[in-house]
């Protein structure tokens, strides 16, 4: 359920805006350093994933924070025999 803000439009883009600009900036930056790098062309699936929830970025509907969390999570609800890795990658990785 969506709760309207105290704020303004004005106000939140005033305070915000800034610190969001960078965090774009920051995926740019990764997005490219990855692009220079040598190695393996095919694309991980963590970075398919951010891009996957870039589209949502376009949306004018609300609930892109949903839909985004969504596509990074892990629907799968049987526990596994053994994990791959100590901590969590952040995306879903490919069933083999």
């Amino acid at each position: 359920m969506s709760h309207p803000s105290p704020l303004t439009k004005t106000e939140i883009v005033d305070r915000y805006f800034l610190e969001h600009r960078a965090k774009l900036l920051d995926i740019a930056a990764l997005l490219d350093r990855i692009d220079r790098a040598s190695g393996d062309d095919k694309i991980d699936f963590r970075i398919e994933a951010l891009l996957e929830c870039a589209k949502e970025l376009h949306s004018e509907e609300v609930g892109r924070t949903e839909r985004m969390l969504l596509l990074l999570s892990d629907k799968t609800t049987e526990p596994i025999e053994e994990a791959g890795m100590k901590g969590a990658t952040g995306a879903v990785p490919p069933q083999s």
